[in-house]
C-alpha cells in the first residue's frame, strides 16, 4: 500500500463527473476494483489499533451509528487531539505519506489545478464505517483551523449524499448517488456546506473489493494543527 503511484483516475462506467456546487467535486469511479482493495486492507488495521474503531459519543449523550477511526490526529466532537483520550487514551495510528499523496492526486483530478495539488497538506484521515441502518445527519466540517479542501473515498455498498449549503441543514441541497471508488471533493465556496448520509442501499456493493457488507467512507484533512 506504500507505492502512491497505484492511484490516479479511473473511468466511472458512464456516470460523468459533476459539480453539484462552486468548489464541489463529484468523480464517478476514480478508485479501480484493486485501489479499493488494498485501502479495505489499510483501513482493518487501522480499525483494529491502537485505537479501535467505536461509535462517538455526543456531547449531549447520544450515539453517532456509523463507527469511526481516526488517523494521524483523533477526532471527537468538536476537537482533535494526538491521544484518544475518550476511547483508551492511546495515541492514534500516523498518518502515511502515501495517503497524502493520495490526497494530492485527488485534489489534482478534481480541479486541474497543479499549484493547488502541490501545497494541500492532509494530515487526518476519519474511517466512517456504515452498516445497512446507519445514516449521517447534516453537519459542517469545521474543526480544522484550515480551509483546505476535504477529500472523500467511497468503497461498498452505495449511498445516498446529500451535500448542501453553508449557512443551513435546510434546502437547498442536492442528493447525489455515492458508488464504491467514487471521489467527491469540496472546498472553495463549498469547504463549510452543510452535508450527510439519509441512506444507505445495502448490497450494492462489490464483495470483490474485500468489504463484503457495508460502506466505509475515508475523508482525508488539513487540520491546520
Amino acid at each position: 500500500m506504500s507505492d502512491p503511484a497505484l492511484f490516479g483516475v479511473v473511468g466511472g462506467a458512464g456516470r460523468a463527473p459533476s459539480s453539484p456546487a462552486p468548489g464541489a467535486v463529484h468523480l464517478p469511479g476514480w478508485l479501480d476494483l484493486d485501489q479499493q482493495r488494498r485501502l479495505v486492507v489499510a483501513c482493518r488495521d487501522w480499525a483494529t489499533g491502537p485505537v479501535p474503531i467505536r461509535h462517538t459519543r455526543l456531547p449531549r449523550g447520544g450515539v453517532m451509528s456509523v463507527r469511526t477511526v481516526c488517523v494521524g490526529w483523533h477526532w471527537q466532537p468538536y476537537r482533535y487531539t494526538r491521544t484518544a483520550d475518550d476511547v483508551n487514551g492511546a495515541r492514534v495510528a500516523d498518518f502515511p505519506e502515501w495517503l497524502a499523496e493520495l490526497g494530492r492526486r485527488a485534489v489534482a483530478d478534481a480541479y486541474g489545478d497543479p499549484a493547488a495539488a502541490a501545497a494541500y497538506a492532509p494530515d487526518t484521515a476519519l474511517v466512517n464505517f456504515y452498516d445497512g441502518q446507519a445514516r449521517m445527519g447534516m453537519h459542517q466540517d469545521k474543526g480544522e483551523r484550515s480551509g483546505a479542501p476535504v477529500v472523500s473515498l467511497s468503497i461498498g455498498d452505495s449511498c445516498v449524499f446529500r451535500f448542501g449549503n453553508p449557512e443551513t441543514r435546510a434546502r437547498p441541497y442536492t442528493d447525489i448517488a455515492l458508488a464504491s471508488g467514487d471521489l467527491f471533493v469540496f472546498g472553495g465556496p463549498s469547504r463549510f456546506a452543510y452535508h450527510g448520509v439519509p441512506r444507505v442501499h445495502p448490497g450494492t456493493g462489490d464483495p470483490a473489493t474485500g468489504l463484503t457488507a457495508g460502506r466505509l467512507n475515508i475523508t482525508l484533512r488539513e487540520t491546520g494543527l
